[in-house]
């Protein structure tokens, strides 16, 4: 487990601005998290919370066109996804993108092919039981709680540092919710360094320790997740909550 004691902060994030075509779309982001840590980046629709997790990525779209990204020490502001994932640094999107064909198995072993490798398949069904009982299905014939465990169980087959989350509570029972939230802290305590965006904001701030709220791509607020849930005004203001 992680020693919170000596934690260090080894995810900057320094003023960047994304660009989709034309359209401005991140506005000078700022903030550093540290290791272990879950911070929930929220925001009403259009804030631009995907946009910045994608930009943090490193995926082709958004474009970055200005500011720094340090993942433990290393300057990944260039770098493609793949080089960034390479490096620790994983997204899990909000459709999941499991591979059609595929089984459950299949899929985690497709996500070890290429080093540096994570969690052993073995740990990850004893992380997701409901995976090991159906390794042998198709993914996609999974229900949608089910596909959130492998996208974030095919997430931890890689060896990562930085796991950005987007959305994954959409359209999910909150009993299954209570599961990936207790599959989040299980992450956290092997010090793994989680970024939640996530429409339920409530339940995000329940479970983070810090909360960065975004309006029309700009940094509007960097402290506690509990502040936030105490501050009826700022909720008001920027959540609708």
């Amino acid at each position: 487990m992680l020693d919170q004691e000596n934690k260090q902060p080894y995810f900057h994030v320094k003023d960047i601005h994304a660009y989709y075509g034309e359209s401005y779309i991140v506005q000078g982001v700022s903030f550093s998290i540290n290791e272990g840590e879950i911070l929930a980046l929220l925001g009403r629709n259009g804030a631009g919370k995907t946009s910045t997790l994608r930009t943090l990525a490193r995926l082709n779209e958004p474009e970055l066109t200005e500011g720094t990204i340090i993942l433990d020490d290393h300057d990944i502001s260039k770098m493609k996804s793949h080089e960034a994932s390479g490096l620790g640094l994983t997204l899990v999107p909000e459709d999941r993108r499991i591979i059609a064909g595929l089984s459950v198995e299949e899929n985690l072993q497709l996500a070890q092919i290429a080093k540096p490798i994570g969690w052993p398949i073995e740990k990850l069904y004893e992380l997701f039981p409901r995976l090991g009982e159906r390794r042998k299905q198709e993914g996609v014939t999974l229900s949608g709680g089910e596909q959130q465990m492998l996208a974030i169980a095919r997430a931890l087959a890689r060896d990562i540092k930085v796991l950005l989350l987007d959305e994954p509570y959409e359209g999910l029972a909150p009993v299954i919710v209570d599961e990936i939230e207790k599959t989040l802290q299980l992450i956290k305590a092997q010090g793994i360094t989680t970024v939640l965006v996530e429409q339920n904001a409530v339940r995000a701030l329940n479970l983070a320790d810090r909360a960065i709220i975004l309006d029309t791509g700009r940094v509007v607020y960097d402290g506690s997740a509990k502040e936030v849930l105490d501050n009826e005004a700022l909720r008001a203001e920027y959540l609708a909550i």
